[in-house]
Order: structure tokens, then C-alpha cells, then sequence
């Protein structure tokens, strides 16, 4: 039994000089296991602010076909001009600002989480028109009758709008805690608040061109004759307010711990957006935030 109360003592003696020998802060902070350098603990939720610039691409280059389409549908002017291009892609900038708010997980150095942002964009939108017209004659699909040509003159007329004005996103985030430092990726769903309207004019006209003989002089000539078919113009105009349109996010961070509780956060996401009415916007932001962690 004095074996045992001596070796107790001597242990006790032993953990209280270690434990003398280690900082302050140490020695009143537990340790997780497997743990390569002294972590930060990044565990439990957490809200902040954030600010940043945005650069948006938006794809106007398929905005009209769909309506032509439909405007000449079943008819030989739908081949016609099937495949024209009015516009392009068009680059914006712009600035955006908002919140995040999330639920970190740690596992040693390994940090998950999840999170929903929320950002206002300002000046990110884009219009263009344009008009353009071609002349084609006897094109595939006619039949027009011996001696006569057929000439169709085409000349489409359009317009397109697109404006984002907020996004949200609900996405996942995998990091690795080192030191005050928590670098990290995620990836996940967005949702973006839009207005979008486009409009078109498909204008028309036909030229039967073919010659008739006719007696001048006592001589037999051939005469040209050109008779024109002025079609009416065909429109449309389609435009949505307030449309939530769905896509995905993906980027990189880091966050610095500056005390106990606030960290310092910048990171990149690029966002990719579902096409609304025949339109496509995907936008890359750089990012600066500040988070307080409960």
C-alpha cells in the first residue's frame, strides 16, 4: 500500500512540473489530439460582412433565335436565317456587397462547414440592339417557276437586356486549419434576382424576277420584270421581372483569425448561371469580409 501512495505521489509530482513548464496560455487551453501545429479553433457558427467587385460575361449571342424560330416557323425564311447572330458576349463590371453566415465543423487540422451568402450587385448589366439584312436568291427549298428568280431580301432587327441585382448562394466549404490561417475551397448552388427582355423584327421582301418577250419594232425582245412582295413585319417581345434563376459556385479563400473571436476573410467565386429567355451571365468576384465567430 506504501508502494502505491509513493508511486502516486511521484506522478502527480512529475504532470505538475510539466505543466509549470508550459506557457500560460498552454496550460489552460486543452490540446487536441493529432494535431501538426497549435490550431486555431475554427469550430461553431459564425456571421460577418463582406464587400467586393464583380466582373460579369453576358452571352447575348443566342437571345433571338429561339423567336425567330418561332415567327417563321414551318416556312422557307426559317431556314433563311436560321443561325444569325445579332450580338455577342458583353463584359461588365460592377460592385457588390452583403452578408455570410455558417456552421464550421473541425476535425484536427480538417475544417468543414456549410454557408449562405448574400450579395446586392450594383452596375452589373448590359444592353444591346442591332439590325442587320441579307439577299438571297433561289435559296434551298424554293420552288419558283422556269425562268424565274427568286430573290428574298431578310433583315432582322433586335434588342436585349439583361440586369443582376442580387445574389444568394448555399454552398459547402472544406479547409485546412494552420496556424491563424484557414485557407479553404467550396462549391455549391446560387441563385440570382434578374430582370431580362429581348424583342425582334423579322422584315420581308420578295423579288420575282423573270423576263417576257414582247414586240418592238417589228422584233420579238425579251423584257426584264421584276415584280417586289413587301411582307408585313413580324415582332415579338418578351421580358421578365424579378426572375430567380438557379446556378452553381465554386472558389478559394482564406480566413485570418485577428483575435478570439473576428477573422478576416477574402476570397474569389466564380458563379455560372442557367440561360433565361435564350441569355447567359456567369461572374467572377474578389472578395474582402469581416466575421465574428460565436
Amino acid at each position: 500500500m506504501r508502494r502505491w501512495l509513493w508511486a502516486a505521489m511521484v506522478m502527480g509530482a512529475v504532470q505538475g512540473a510539466q505543466a509549470a513548464d508550459l506557457p500560460e496560455f498552454l496550460a489552460d487551453t486543452p490540446l487536441r489530439g493529432g494535431l501538426s501545429t497549435i490550431s486555431r479553433n475554427w469550430e461553431g457558427y459564425y456571421v460577418g460582412g463582406q464587400a467586393g467587385y464583380t466582373s460579369a460575361t453576358v452571352d447575348f449571342s443566342t437571345a433571338q433565335a429561339s423567336m425567330v424560330n418561332f415567327l417563321l416557323r414551318n416556312s422557307v425564311e426559317q431556314s433563311l436565317v436560321q443561325g444569325w447572330t445579332l450580338f455577342g458576349k458583353n463584359h461588365v463590371q460592377g460592385t457588390s456587397f452583403g452578408a455570410f453566415a455558417g456552421r464550421n465543423f473541425q476535425w484536427d487540422d480538417v475544417v468543414l462547414g456549410v454557408e449562405m451568402t448574400y450579395n446586392y450587385m450594383s452596375g452589373i448589366g448590359s444592353t444591346v440592339t442591332n439590325s442587320m439584312g441579307r439577299q438571297m436568291s433561289n435559296p434551298s427549298g424554293t420552288t419558283p417557276p422556269a425562268g424565274h428568280t427568286y430573290t428574298y431580301a431578310m433583315g432582322l432587327t433586335g434588342a436585349s437586356s439583361l440586369t443582376l441585382h442580387d445574389v444568394m448562394t448555399f454552398r459547402g466549404r472544406a479547409g485546412w486549419s494552420t496556424g491563424n490561417f484557414l485557407p479553404y475551397a467550396f462549391g455549391g448552388l446560387a441563385v440570382g434576382r434578374m430582370d431580362v427582355s429581348r424583342s425582334v423584327a423579322v422584315s420581308e421582301t420578295l423579288y420575282d424576277s423573270y423576263t417576257v418577250q414582247q414586240v418592238v419594232g417589228g422584233v420579238v425582245v425579251n423584257v426584264p420584270v421584276t415584280d417586289t412582295t413587301v411582307y408585313p413585319v413580324l415582332s415579338s417581345t418578351e421580358t421578365r421581372r424579378n426572375a430567380f434563376v438557379a446556378g452553381y459556385t465554386a472558389g478559394l479563400g482564406t480566413e485570418v483569425a485577428l483575435f478570439d473571436n473576428m477573422f478576416l476573410r477574402a476570397e474569389w467565386e466564380y458563379i455560372k448561371f442557367l440561360k433565361v429567355k435564350d441569355i447567359a451571365v456567369a461572374t467572377n468576384s474578389a472578395r474582402l469580409g469581416l466575421g465574428y465567430k460565436f
